[in-house]
């Protein structure tokens, strides 16, 4: 077995952001696409210097809403005039602005579960393992530093000349990440 084929990637460490966010852009340019970062904290525009694409988070959720307010109301008009139709003060049974409030309620909580459950779905969470735990020094990823892990499954991935590149990026080390 060849080295890349032993390794999940290489993980380097950066004690700033600002150096995480170069790190990302440079690597980006030198044609690596397999690459993902880990931080304490948000860091401003290391998604953009990533290349992460838009979240499809938002029309999921857009359709959650809609599904489930659809869903409340016709639920109601089934009940009240299919079912069991009642004239309740003159009232006709498909009276809309009963329905109102509870299809708005169901709305709301078909949009906050569909946005938990994607958001979860979509992170691929929980993930009790990935390879990038078995780094000792990862577990300062939750406290004060920044970490870019190039993973050996990129094309342009040569064990040799990558490590060479994040030193050149000033990388306060660089380890082998093994699966």
């Amino acid at each position: 077995m060849t080295a890349a084929r032993r390794l999940f990637g290489l993980l380097a460490e950066f004690d700033r952001p600002e150096n995480l966010v170069a790190a990302a852009r440079r690597v980006r340019q030198e044609g690596f696409r397999k690459v993902d970062a880990y931080t304490p904290m948000p860091v401003e525009g290391l998604a953009e210097a990533l290349g992460v694409p838009p979240s499809p988070l938002p029309p999921l959720v857009l359709a959650g809403g809609l599904l489930g307010g659809i869903g409340a109301f016709a639920m109601q008009y089934y009940a009240s005039v299919v079912d069991y139709p009642l004239t309740v003060g003159g009232r006709p049974p498909n009276s809309w602005p009963a329905f109102v409030v509870i299809a708005f309620e169901v709305t709301v909580l078909a949009a906050a579960l569909t946005a938990v459950l994607g958001m979860l779905a979509l992170n691929r969470l929980p993930r009790p393992y990935h390879p990038v735990f078995n780094v000792p020094r990862f577990a300062l990823a939750s406290r004060n530093r920044f970490f870019l892990l190039v993973e050996a499954a990129d094309p342009r991935f040569d064990p040799d000349a990558t490590r060479k590149l994040l030193e050149e990026l000033q990388a306060q080390g660089v380890w082998d990440v093994e699966p």
